[in-house]
């Protein structure tokens, strides 16, 4: 669990000074489990991380530090041009201050330097929240993943955005 965070709220734009993204790495993996454990209904393991921090040359992973400590992270393929987001998340305690926005957006403005030139991602539907932020950074939708989700066969919004 994240150490550190803040049990009042901040003012947003002092939050967001002190925030940073940085390459995740090995160490932040059980900070990360644990955002990931409450974020999401069928969490990715340890192994899951390590695989993709060691293994997958074509993986790129963020850390949101707030003050010292992981209070997000953001996943990332690399792919003919194109970058997949494969996960996006922040520590509940956290949200709707605009850190998972800051996050997502220091990475997009990152991606056209290597070439990177459209995003995607998939968005549960019932996830309006996420899909009102995806929208604000300009990703459209484009399609269905019918029964995306194995934990409850809920279909995924197909979002893009193409990078300036």
């Amino acid at each position: 669990m994240p150490n550190k965070i803040p049990a009042k709220r901040i003012p947003a734009q002092d939050l967001l000074e002190k925030a940073k993204v940085r390459p995740m790495k090995l160490e932040d993996i059980p900070t990360v489990l644990a955002i990931e454990q409450v974020s999401f209904p069928t969490p990715w393991t340890a192994e899951s991380f390590i695989s993709e921090l060691k293994d997958n040359q074509i993986a790129r992973y963020y850390c949101l530090e707030l003050d010292g400590s992981v209070v997000g992270y953001m996943g990332l393929w690399l792919i003919i041009g194109e970058a997949h987001i494969t996960n996006v998340a922040i520590w509940p305690g956290c949200q709707g201050q605009g850190l998972g926005e800051y996050l997502m957006r220091s990475v997009m403005n990152e991606l056209p330097a290597i070439g990177i030139t459209r995003v995607t991602l998939e968005v549960r539907v019932s996830n309006i929240n996420a899909q009102k932020l995806y929208a604000k950074l300009g990703f459209s939708p484009a399609g269905i993943r019918k029964r995306y989700y194995s934990d409850n066969q809920e279909d995924a919004i197909i979002m893009w955005a193409s990078l300036k």
